[in-house]
């Protein structure tokens, strides 16, 4: 990848932590509030990981092959968890998108639990 490519991954990735961690952190009336439903059920309600995922990657124009490429690039030591169902009558494009997706909402929750406990531990519940 190159040095410029992973620079805007980085900020792209800053962005996304910054922004799902304000919204968390508002629907679920504090940090240590948000943190402990980050943990227990990405998917539950005021959280919605994979939703926010979805919204981010169209609003930063990565919802296609080319920005899934992206992705996966910046991330291609990531371990990932692939069922079939993902292959099941699915395009190569589509393929890529959700292995892009499921691949960044993973570090984005393991960088906004991060931030959330340094929010904590500095005091910003």
């Amino acid at each position: 990848m190159n040095p410029h490519e992973q620079q805007y991954f980085n900020l792209l990735l800053a962005m996304a932590v910054d922004r799902f961690s304000e919204r968390i952190i508002y629907r679920n009336e504090g940090a240590q509030n948000a943190l402990d439903r980050l943990r227990t059920n990405p998917q539950g309600d005021g959280i919605w990981l994979n939703e926010f995922v979805d919204a981010f990657f169209q609003d930063a124009l990565l919802n296609n092959s080319a920005g899934s490429c992206l992705i996966l690039q910046a991330l291609s030591n990531q371990r990932l968890s692939v069922s079939a169902d993902i292959f099941e009558q699915a395009t190569v494009g589509e393929v890529l998108q959700e292995m892009a997706k499921r691949t960044f909402s993973t570090l984005l929750q393991r960088k906004t639990e991060e931030g959330l406990e340094q929010t904590i531990a500095f005091g910003g519940d």
